[in-house]
Parts: C-alpha cells; structure tokens; sequence
C-alpha cells in the first residue's frame, strides 16, 4: 500500500503515524493494512476512574443536602479525571479505530452529566458499541442514566410527556430535520414514558409511568415501547444516509459526493453493522483520492494528540490539559449543547488559530502561555503590557525527546517535511522551509507543528 494512503488512513482513523510504523505496512496490501485496524480494535478496554468515595453511600445519602454537596463536589473532579483519562488513551490508543469511532460518536450521541457513575458508563457504552450494530447502539443510549437525564427523560410520564429526547432521537440522532412530524414526536415520547434510572445510574423501566395506550408513529399504530420507536426508525432509508454522510463528513470529506454516500447506504442498510460500513470506506479508492487528502481542519484533540505522535509529550498539572482543550474550543466531556461542536472552521478563529500555531513551542520548548480571564479573547500574547491583563501560566511538560530521535533518525529534515505535512504546501512556505534546511531536527519538528499547513489532516 502506498505510503502517502497509509498516512491518510492513520490520520482519519487515528491521529497520525511513525516512521517505522509506516515502513511496515507499506510492505503489507490495503486490505491487510485495514484489516489489521479492526483486528486490533476487536476488544474494548473500559476507561475508568477511582469511585470508591461512593462505596457505602446510599439514596438516603443523596437526599441529606450537605452530604449531596459534597458528592457532586468530588464527583464534578472525578469526570475531569475521566477527561484526562481519555485524553491520556487517545495519547496512548492500543484499540487506535474504537477510540477515533468514540471520538466521532461522542460529539454525534451528545451528552453531558456531573455524575461520575453516569458519565464513565456512557463513555463506555459509546466505546462498545462503536463498531458494533446501529440499532442496538441507539437503544443503549436512550437507557443510560447520562442521557435519560441530559434529555428530561426522567421527566417523561404518561399523564405529563416530555418531548425533548424523543425530538433529538430523530432530529440529531438518527433522521434529520424534516424528516418526521410534531405529531411523530408525541407519539415516540409517549412510547419512551416510564424510563428512570436508580441512584447507581441502573436503567430502571418504571411501568406504572408508562403510557400503555396506542400510539400511532411513522403510520403504524400499536402499544410501542421505546425500542419499538427504534426499530421503525431504522426502517427507514433515510437513517442509514442520515448516519452514512454524518461519518463520510467525518472520516473522508466535509462536502459529501452523493454517489459515494448512496454506495454507503446501500452497505449500511442491509444490517445496519458499522464495523461493515467502516471496512467499507477504508476500502474504497475514493477514500484515498486526492482531494480527500490533507483536506480536513484537524479538531483540537486532534490537533493535540496529533503532536504527541510526533514527540511525545505529558502535561504534568492535569487541569493544564483541561486548560489547553478550552482554549482550543474542545473540552472532552463538555459539548457545548445536545447538537455538539460545530467542526470544520468552525474549530478556527482569530484567537484559537494563534493558540494552535504557538502551541508546539508551549508543549515542546516551554514557552508561556497567557490567556485572558474572558472566555470569546482567550489567545496566547507575547505583548508585555497587553500581559498584564491576562493570566499567564507555564505549562509544565516532559517532552520525549529521545522517542522522537529514535522514531526519526532516518529522516533528513527534507523528508520530514512529507512524514509530518499532508495537504498540499504553498510556495512561500516551501521557499521558508528551504532556507531552514540547517536548522536542528528539534526545531525544524517544531516549526513544521506551527505551519498553517498543520492544521489540516
């Protein structure tokens, strides 16, 4: 396989590759390249945090006001742990496709919660189900504590219906606007009447707040539960295009080429198996096609895991992680609303397009980072009085250095420039990077990681 494909591949099912990684499988064909990805992805290892504060505690606990504080205060720091917990895994993936496909579920299922117990098991449920059946998937979502409570689902009771999950189970999660009716809303949410959790974030089906009357949804009229809901939604065709050009705007280009997305769903509705739609678009020749290479604005966990490939590095104070993903606009856990961040140049603006050039100098060469107190002027500066205004920290990292050497020693800085830079590279650039042949490896990594060119994957 050749050895620029190979490269596409590791950065959109991934983040980026190794030099000697690379010589490997490029003696190896497609198939045994995109093979081997979900070979090494066919387990799921669970992300998990410390929580044995909640040894002992019960429901009773929970209604003591003064002990309930205390557990929303160490659990709201136990899911900033999970937090740095996966960036840490995505850092350090061994299942390198399962982990980009809960990357890409996580900001399609949106959901956010405080509650440690909650969050860890929704995480883990996107996790297992990545790959897995479609159908089954959706039905694991509407019964996990995080989303039930997100969505006021526990709220949703047969005398007094709550519409809002059954409105987003169609609109974000499965169809699309326009594709269903008000009146297809009252009736799923009726369907989804009676579904609570207990105080550990079990599903917990609540009969008698059911609505067990007829319900007529999509035209078809029966006594539908929720996962009846389900069932007639992935009937139609319209839920298989709807997830296939969610994942071909992801995975290969922003702007969807309809014959490609009508091949996908022609694969996708058959059994609605994931894994087999993935293998699908690996495979393709499309997905390899030039104007899918190097086209695609890296979000920013892309972005920061993507320098870490090149030269590992640790951020030493866990909430300077955090720190750095709010700056950049993409805080894991923390979407902005239940529709997700907004990608492609929404991830770009005057303040988070200075961050990300400098950052490679911050993570790498301990540079200072500042930053403003007010959330829409956050942006590294380098004007002394203008600092004043700001906060100023110093990210505290251990960068790998010898991992680098070792991973790169083959390379000149000519060739480094093809190993670290996908999308195409304007002149004024390239004559920039001729006269910086001499420079360090050190420094030229550096300066390449701090190209607008970086940005793109």
């Amino acid at each position: 396989m050749k050895s620029a494909h190979i490269q596409h591949l590791y950065n959109r099912v991934g983040f980026g590759i190794s030099p000697k990684e690379l010589a490997r499988l490029s003696k190896k064909s497609k198939k045994n390249v995109v093979n081997e990805l979900f070979i090494s992805s066919k387990k799921t290892t669970v992300l998990s945090v410390d929580t044995s504060f909640l040894k002992g505690i019960s429901f009773k606990d929970s209604k003591d006001k003064n002990k309930r504080k205390e557990l929303q205060k160490i659990s709201r720091k136990k899911v900033q742990e999970l937090s740095t917990a996966w960036f840490e895994r995505l850092n350090n993936p061994s299942e390198i496709l399962r982990e980009k496909m809960t990357l890409f579920w996580a900001n399609h299922f949106v959901c956010e919660n405080k509650n440690i117990l909650y969050v860890e098991s929704y995480n883990n449920m996107l996790r297992k189900n990545a790959l897995g059946d479609f159908r089954n998937f959706t039905k694991a979502v509407s019964k996990e504590a995080a989303m039930i409570s997100y969505l006021n689902n526990k709220q949703n009771k047969k005398k007094s219906p709550n519409e809002n999950f059954a409105r987003e189970l169609m609109e974000l999660f499965t169809l699309g606007k326009d594709n269903y009716t008000e009146q297809d809303i009252k009736e799923s949410a009726r369907s989804f009447t009676g579904y609570s959790y207990d105080f550990k974030g079990q599903f917990n089906f609540k009969k008698g707040q059911h609505d067990v009357g007829e319900k007529t949804f999509f035209g078809k009229s029966g006594h539908f539960k929720g996962d009846d809901i389900i069932d007639l939604i992935v009937e139609k065709e319209q839920c298989a295009r709807f997830i296939s050009e969610k994942i071909y705007t992801y995975f290969v280009n922003e702007n969807t080429n309809k014959n490609h997305v009508d091949e996908m769903v022609e694969v996708f509705y058959k059994d609605y198996n994931i894994e087999n739609l993935m293998r699908f678009v690996l495979l393709s020749n499309w997905f390899y096609a030039d104007e899918n290479i190097g086209n695609k604005i890296k979000s920013p966990i892309e972005f920061l895991v993507g320098i870490n490939t090149v030269v590992p590095y640790k951020i030493e104070k866990p909430k300077q992680v955090l720190l750095l993903q709010r700056l950049l606009g993409q805080k894991l856990l923390s979407p902005p609303n239940v529709a997700g961040w907004k990608t492609g140049r929404n991830w770009i603006d005057s303040n988070t397009i200075v961050t990300r050039l400098r950052l490679p100098s911050v993570l790498l060469n301990n540079a200072e980072i500042a930053y403003s107190e007010i959330g829409d002027e956050e942006a590294m500066i380098t004007d002394f009085k203008k600092r004043k205004l700001r906060k100023k920290a110093f990210i505290k990292v251990s960068a790998d250095w010898n991992s680098f050497e070792e991973n790169y020693k083959k390379e000149s800085n000519k060739e480094l420039v093809h190993q670290i830079i996908t999308s195409k590279i304007n002149s004024g650039t390239e004559e920039m990077l001729e006269r910086n042949q001499q420079l360090s490896k050190h420094d030229f990594v550096v300066q390449l990681m701090s190209l607008p060119e970086y940005q793109l994957c």
